[in-house]
């Protein structure tokens, strides 16, 4: 095998391992945090620190990466995963929710890095197998819709009365992996370039109508699914089912979230972003629906797969409209305003998922997101309006 081909599998792999131990996570963290935390409306505070940590991570490992390459960098990454998972165990064992708190800092840091998987895969490849080497990173997370949650499930009581220490133990052996998967990559040092003196300021771009449905879509469609998620376990939990039944749920959701990647790109190319971003708000609301009208483990399971469905149609299609709002020496910035916005939202909806859920249940959380979903809704019927209107005009 090839130095590309061989990398191009490497970070695959990488990807799989990270998103497998994130499913884990999503199925455990807030269940973790309702015991451990002396109020529990704190009980997502630790996946909303996660998050918060791979916002802020985010830019400086870029930076470090630039200096001492992407495999320098992945190594740091996967130190942090294997520093996070053993102060987790260590403080459910312990039971002090500060140092959980701390152990999610770690994972998202992780995360921070992890983010890089894709480009440096896409990168290490040739044009003509860039498409490929997407594809291998994009089944990353169905593999991980079926280990995550499943891993959880089977480790969670190793260790007896301290539920999920086993869990994240068994990440130190995921962690682990990923280093040495790491240490066999091998990718040049990445050329920088100074965008050019024709960039128009970030403020200009922003306030571009295509920019500012592009990151609404994106933003609030990521806020509404990690809101209902981030909550999920803690409402089946209310609702007296067992574990192994919230870990199944998640693996749905996530294999949701994923597999249509294989063809959403084939979606919006037959009928249009703005289309697909309508049918991603739509199965949104479609979900709030399924989640009001009943909590068996069959409603829990049929509104999440739409959730992460719908998920997947508004990610892809923002991402989609949001390269038509920047050109080609405007593409750092604004992709970075843009994922700044998208882990604003998803740290803020983290820090309400648990208050929402444990003071006001589980129908508030639902009705909470119709908001969000009708203001995307909203946005994109207006600029799909606005390009008819302008077409219909210039013919």
């Amino acid at each position: 095998m090839d130095r590309m081909k061989r990398n191009v599998v490497l970070l695959a792999g990488c990807q799989a391992l990270m998103m497998s131990a994130n499913s884990l996570l999503l199925a455990t963290s807030a269940l973790v945090g309702s015991r451990l935390a002396v109020d529990a409306t704190l009980a997502t505070l630790p996946l909303a620190m996660q998050f918060l940590a791979t916002m802020l991570t985010t830019f400086p490992a870029s930076f470090l990466m630039a200096r001492i390459g992407r495999r320098g960098g992945f190594m740091v990454g996967s130190l942090l995963g294997l520093a996070g998972a053993g102060l987790a165990a260590y403080a459910i064992v312990a039971h002090s929710f500060a140092l959980f708190v701390g152990a999610a800092v770690l994972f998202g840091a992780h995360n921070g890095f992890g983010t890089f998987y894709r480009f440096a895969a896409s990168d290490t490849a040739t044009p003509d197998y860039r498409p490929t080497a997407i594809s291998y990173v994009m089944a990353g997370g169905v593999v991980a819709a079926f280990v995550g949650p499943n891993l959880a499930n089977w480790t969670s009581d190793w260790l007896g009365s301290a539920q999920f220490a086993g869990s994240f133990l068994a990440l130190l052996g995921i962690y682990v992996v990923s280093l040495i998967a790491v240490l066999f990559i091998d990718i040049p040092r990445a050329v920088r370039h100074e965008a050019a003196a024709s960039a128009r300021p970030l403020g200009t771009i922003a306030r571009q109508s295509v920019f500012v449905v592009a990151a609404l879509a994106a933003a609030l469609g990521y806020g509404v699914m990690n809101l209902v998620m981030v909550a999920s376990p803690l409402a089946m939990h209310n609702h007296a089912h067992p574990f192994s039944d919230t870990a199944f749920v998640i693996q749905w959701h996530v294999f949701a979230m994923f597999a249509p990647s294989f063809f959403t790109g084939h979606l919006i190319k037959r009928f249009g972003v703005l289309n697909m971003l309508i049918a991603g708000a739509v199965l949104n609301a479609a979900c709030v629906v399924v989640n009001l009208s009943g909590t068996s483990v069959l409603h829990f399971w049929s509104a999440l797969f739409l959730l992460g469905v719908g998920w997947n149609f508004l990610f892809v299609g923002g991402t989609t409209l949001l390269t038509e709002a920047y050109r080609e020496e405007e593409k750092a910035k604004t992709q970075a305003l843009n994922d700044f916005l998208m882990y604003t939202s998803i740290t803020l909806t983290s820090f309400t998922a648990g208050a929402l859920q444990h003071r006001y249940g589980w129908e508030v959380v639902n009705l909470g997101v119709v908001p969000l979903i009708v203001l995307v809704l909203g946005a994109v019927i207006w600029l799909l309006l606005r390009r008819r209107a302008l077409s219909f005009r210039e013919a």
